[in-house]
């Protein structure tokens, strides 16, 4: 396997985890209308995936399913190896799988809090590691970890979720300084107040928080405005933004 992300004939790669459906759906199109070729991942919603993948086809850019679960090692060293294959680089990382559902201390078990701290860190870790070399190797690449508002207003019932966001600004950081010397950027965008369909295991139909919060803008945030902020990171217009956070929320939380 041949790692050629110098060649400037084939286009930038993006992986987006997590990209099945909502925020990640948006952002796996967002990029491809851009014009990268887009990996999309699944860890289990093998359908929805394909789906987003024929999307990206039928818009004209090359598109591949990876399945996996990022809390894994091994089968995320195997689906980098998977791009190395098909692609032979990869130039922007998105970590955008987690788990958000809601649970009372009292009644949080161990594998809710470890289960939802393995997908947002470990997950973003295993990826970005895995995916270092190709990166390293990329001209302009960038990684973008997909954060959330109540890691800074802090949330009922969401001890696990909010402390696995808040980790994730920490890994921003200081993934920013170790990937500096590549030129490759690191950044957090940090939604909140944002109109998703939530199904599944993975999120709470109804977060507690959204009852309490309003954004000044009036309205919730379409999946479309976050994949915007993702896409203009990866671009070349953001090359001095790094380290940083971006929050995209309307107004509900005015903070640093």
């Amino acid at each position: 396997m041949t790692i050629n992300s110098n060649n400037t004939n084939s286009p930038r790669v993006a992986l987006v985890t997590g990209a099945g459906r909502n925020i990640g759906r948006a952002i796996a199109l967002t990029l491809a209308r851009q014009g990268l070729a887009v990996v999309v991942n699944v860890r289990t919603s093998v359908a929805e995936g394909q789906a987003v993948v024929d999307e990206l086809l039928a818009l004209g850019q090359p598109a591949m399913l990876c399945v996996a679960d990022v809390t894994d090692a091994i089968a995320v060293k195997a689906m980098m190896a998977q791009v190395t294959e098909r692609f032979g680089r990869l130039d922007v990382l998105v970590n955008n799988a987690a788990i958000r559902r809601e649970a009372p201390l009292a009644d949080m078990t161990a594998e809710d809090w470890r289960g939802t701290l393995a997908v947002v860190l470990d997950g973003a870790f295993h990826c970005t590691q895995a995916a270092l070399p190709m990166l390293q190797n990329a001209q302009n690449g960038a990684v973008i970890n997909i954060g959330g508002m109540t890691a800074h207003t802090g949330a009922m019932n969401r001890i696990h979720v909010v402390t696995a966001k808040a980790g994730l600004v920490g890994f921003t950081r200081a993934l920013a300084h170790d990937l500096a010397p590549y030129q490759v950027t690191v950044n957090c965008v940090s939604p909140g107040m944002i109109d998703t369909v939530r199904q599944g295991g993975s999120a709470s139909a109804q977060p507690q928080h959204h009852k309490q919060h309003q954004p000044l803008l009036g309205r919730r945030g379409t999946a479309q405005e976050v994949a915007d902020s993702v896409a203009w990171l990866a671009s070349a217009q953001a090359r001095f933004v790094t380290g940083q956070v971006i929050h995209m929320n309307g107004g509900t939380y005015l903070g640093p």
